[in-house]
């Protein structure tokens, strides 16, 4: 009887060890999970990382490209594209010789067809404002009259042609007479003048209705005034009342 009692009280032993070790085990694993819990909620102090892009490299081509040929002589280029070294002491008119170099994004060859970047150009020593009417154009002015005495002027902007070499600024203030033309026929108003003039046609023609009525009510001032009109519409003295120029 003594021999079955011993094993049943080594079997309490051995439980009570194992019920001491899973007791320890959830204390132990109980705190572990609240420090994970506590550090998840205080992550402590946070760094902050800063990227800094970098700079866009520049892919837009200069305005002035589209004038310059690609690939042609470096000679021919317009004058936007290059740029050149000129000495404005030289004498006037006479021929002279400057070094230039293309603009970035410009290509050209030389009489080799070989790439070139600078290269001597030859011009003649004069301003731009200097130039011959046909090497500038410039802006037309619709507000002056261009029959008159003394005849009117009007001050234009004048450009320079891209293919013309000069000194100084391409672009310039001149002078110039008035010079435009409103679409009206000479021939149609000299015919109106000898066919219709005494009902005033040729003066509502031009544009002058006051005095077209004045020829409509006075029968062509009894013949008188509509032989005066076909002198002064002949020669060019009357002309339309816009102030532009016959056609």
């Amino acid at each position: 009887m003594a021999a079955g009692v011993r094993p049943l009280r080594g079997l309490r032993s051995v439980c009570r060890v194992l019920l001491f070790l899973s007791q320890f085990c959830i204390l132990s694993g109980g705190e572990q999970s609240q420090a994970l819990a506590q550090s998840i909620k205080d992550p402590g102090p946070t760094r902050t990382f800063t990227v800094v892009p970098r700079a866009a490299e520049s892919t837009e081509i200069p305005p002035y490209v589209m004038k310059c040929p690609s690939n042609g002589l470096c000679s021919r280029l317009p004058a936007d594209c290059i740029d050149c070294t000129t000495n404005f002491s030289c004498i006037y008119g006479k021929p002279v010789t400057f070094d230039c170099t293309v603009k970035p994004s410009v290509t050209c060859v030389d009489q080799d067809f070989k790439s070139q970047k600078n290269f001597i150009i030859n011009m003649t020593c004069r301003f731009c404002w200097q130039l011959p009417e046909t090497d500038y154009e410039c802006s037309n002015s619709t507000s002056c009259m261009t029959v008159s005495c003394p005849r009117q002027r009007y001050t234009a902007n004048c450009t320079v042609r891209d293919h013309v070499h000069c000194l100084g600024n391409r672009t310039f203030p001149k002078m110039l007479y008035c010079n435009w033309t409103g679409g009206y026929k000479w021939s149609t108003a000299l015919a109106l003048s000898i066919t219709l003039g005494g009902f005033g046609a040729d003066r509502f023609y031009l544009g002058q209705w006051r005095e077209g009525l004045g020829k409509l009510f006075s029968f062509g001032g009894l013949g008188i005034w509509t032989l005066i009109d076909v002198l002064l519409i002949g020669v060019g003295y009357v002309g339309p009342a816009d102030g532009s120029l016959y056609i």
